[in-house]
């Protein structure tokens, strides 16, 4: 938005007109600002008051708006918004159109926050989603990724970018900022610690996500805190060497907050902030979350930087500026118009977020058929647990318009005609669950371990610079009493990450997990509880049984038996798990053809069928196994998934494509991406770990493919 009319005759400055050229738009505007202002442009608000010209500042947004919450986002104009379960729980839906209908819904509240407030409140550049990869459970921000797998979480990040943005050939809706370029999977110590790796994880592992989210139009992401093989992400050459110059990323790239000061203070890599400032902006930051202003003035002072490095930085941002439509007209931009209720006080935001926090439940145990219970044959049903009554926030969360706890949902759903009760873990509720005809014991971890930047009250928990300590469950003795109290006892196990629950696991006749944060979680738990709803949520990691089974935190190298890539022992749920209340059967896989061209693709083609009683989602999941490379290989890679729905009785055929480019490995002799000659297996699964049908498949020789 801005004062378009320069006041000559009534013509309009080349920067404010939409008939303009980009680029000559871009020039027209730096040519009128004067250095304070491009410094100032350097700031997450490029807004310039003189020209009248009101821009964008930066959002939260991983798993809805935020302009509230634990991290009060919303400063003093806190604003309810439609909030999601966290991103891992996203993550868990296996259902790319779903998130990208929820990612859309999120840039729609942007929108009427931002324009009814005249552009004073909210923003338009959303940070999210994180692109980072989970690689470690212990990792305090496991909660913000989409999991362990860098094809899932890259099909994610896109569809993610794409709900965002939204498809208008000019005008984006939102602009998705990605976080935290590159490989920020470590809190402890992230301010000075070092994310060491060779290239070829670099290519195909770590920046997979982020490419993705590039190739689905991002155009701004975020540099990490930490250092990636000694260089400090924030003035690391594969800003502008791979990211500017090999993907495109023609927009914003800003440090994270006090990431700046961090290059001098901690990482010790300048001996002045000036010096700092200075390969900042030559490195291809050109926004800083922190305080810069002095700096880039002195940088410019003592010849570091030039007029012509600023004008180079506030390009870019400019450009994710036009493309918001914010120096045009608003009757020219689609999305500048906006309705006057707000989206999150709509029927279709909350079913949205119903929906998709149903879908997030993974059923891990259902012995006996325990669940779904049956609503006739309760009269007495006791809730317990620290999270029985609580819909937790994370700092990333806003502010929800209401939330439904696990408690009130299964009241609700029960109706007055049978009793439900809560209680504390302790002997009381042992008592209790003598006596009730089921119980749902409701535990987990604390988002905010209950405190802003403290420690956290029990090691098992994490958050934003704090890495977990151990993988245990607080309350596990306490679940253990009430399993041996009542046999019809079902956990709910409510997280942000993995626990190592193996005692549970083997003695619970029904146990589920789902994530924190939906204002529906308690309305999705009721409804899968007593089967108005089939679970059919995967898991996006790797759950190990013990802590010993995972490498030193730090070893960034997956090879040493890190996720599901690599790791030969016996995890206690692995990737890509989740039962149903149905069961389905596999068979008939074929392909298109025997041989898959080096730079074409392959149809798989499978029968599914769900031999069950109702109906239900399944995940089919394609992985590939190389028989023989040139290089080390993973034990077996995913490389297409589908969620299905199906009928009792239902066989449908399931069709995937595999494309030859994505089995492609970085060769670092000659910096390009190869896709070898030779034999795969393909298997179609359930899960990482069950796997249904296999065929051996020719890639053919011919011309490599790139990504």
């Amino acid at each position: 938005m801005s004062d378009r009319d320069s006041g000559r005759g009534g013509v309009t400055d080349a920067y404010a007109d939409p008939n303009v050229d980009e680029a000559a738009r871009i020039e027209d505007l730096l040519s009128r600002l004067t250095l304070d202002e491009k410094i100032a442009c350097l700031g997450t608000n490029p807004s310039i008051a003189r020209l009248g010209i009101v821009a964008s500042g930066h959002v939260e947004g991983l798993h809805g708006l935020s302009q509230g919450g634990p991290g009060g986002w919303g400063r003093d104009h806190e604003t309810a918004t439609t909030t999601f379960p966290q991103q891992i729980g996203l993550g868990e839906t296996w259902d790319l159109e779903l998130v990208r209908r929820a990612a859309e819904l999120e840039a729609r509240e942007c929108r009427h926050v931002f324009h009814t407030s005249g552009g004073e409140r909210g923003g338009l550049v959303v940070r999210a989603p994180n692109a980072d990869l989970g690689r470690d459970p212990r990792w305090g921000r496991t909660e913000e990724c989409f999991g362990e797998d860098a094809y899932l979480s890259g099909e994610m990040t896109a569809a993610f970018v794409r709900g965002l943005q939204g498809e208008h050939p000019r005008y984006l809706r939102a602009a998705s900022l990605m976080k935290h370029f590159l490989a920020n999977s470590n809190e402890d110590e992230r301010v000075r610690s070092s994310s060491s790796f060779d290239e070829r994880l670099f290519r195909e592992y770590y920046s997979v996500p982020f490419r993705r989210g590039v190739e689905a139009g991002s155009r701004a992401f975020m540099a990490a805190y930490n250092s990636y093989n000694g260089v400090p992400c924030t003035v690391h050459p594969m800003l502008e060497r791979v990211t500017r110059a090999e993907w495109g990323q023609d927009g914003i790239i800003c440090t994270d907050g006090g990431a700046f000061q961090l290059l001098v203070s901690h990482h010790r890599y300048f001996p002045d902030l000036e010096h700092a400032a200075a390969a900042c902006l030559r490195s291809g930051i050109n926004q800083f979350l922190d305080r810069f202003s002095e700096s880039v003035r002195g940088a410019l002072e003592r010849a570091l930087l030039t007029e012509a490095h600023l004008d180079t930085a506030i390009r870019p941002t400019f450009r994710v500026m036009l493309r918001l439509g914010l120096l045009d007209p608003p009757e020219r931009v689609p999305f500048a118009s906006v309705d006057a209720t707000p989206p999150w006080e709509t029927e279709e935001a909350r079913a949205l977020c119903r929906l998709v926090t149903e879908q997030s439940v993974v059923l891990l145990e259902n012995r006996d058929a325990t669940l779904p219970l049956d609503r006739t044959k309760l009269s007495r049903v006791l809730v317990v647990g620290p999270l029985a009554d609580e819909v937790l926030l994370d700092w990333y969360s806003g502010t929800p318009p209401y939330t439904i706890s696990p408690f009130a949902g299964i009241r609700a759903a029960l109706g007055d005609g049978v009793k439900v009760e809560k209680a504390e873990l302790g002997p009381n509720a042992i008592a209790l669950a003598k006596e009730c005809d089921a119980v749902v014991v409701c535990v987990g971890n604390h988002p905010t371990c209950g405190t802003k930047f403290g420690l956290p009250s029990h090691p098992s928990f994490g958050k934003e610079a704090v890495d977990r300590k151990t993988l245990d469950l607080p309350d596990e003795e306490d679940v253990l009493g009430l399993l041996d109290a009542n046999p019809r006892c079902v956990v709910v196990l409510i997280s942000s990450f993995p626990f190592s629950v193996g005692a549970i696991s083997e003695r619970a006749p029904a146990l589920l997990h789902l994530t924190h944060n939906s204002q529906e979680l308690g309305t999705a738990l009721a409804r899968c509880l007593f089967g108005d709803v089939n679970p059919g949520g995967r898991l996006v990691q790797t759950w190990p049984r013990a802590l010993a089974d995972l490498p030193p935190m730090m070893d960034y190298d997956l090879r040493h038996g890190r996720t599901y890539l690599y790791f030969e022992g016996e995890p206690l749920y692995p990737f890509g798990y989740g039962l149903s209340y149905t069961t389905f059967a596999y068979t008939a896989l074929r392909t298109s053809s025997d041989a898959l061209p080096q730079d074409g693709a392959l149809g798989v083609r499978f029968e599914l069928t769900n031999t069950g009683q109702r109906a239900g989602d399944e995940v089919p999941q394609l992985y590939v196994r190389h028989l023989a490379s040139a290089v080390k290989r993973p034990l077996h890679e995913l490389k297409g998934f589908q969620r299905v729905r199906l009928e009792p009785g239902e066989t449908r055929t399931i069709e995937l494509e595999l494309r030859a480019q994505d089995l492609a490995y970085w060769d670092t002799p000659s910096s390009s991406f190869v896709v070898e000659a030779g034999t795969i297996e393909l298997q179609i699964a359930r899960s990482s770990r069950n796997i249904e049908l296999t065929k051996t498949v020719l890639v053919a020789r011919g011309a490599g493919a790139a990504p």
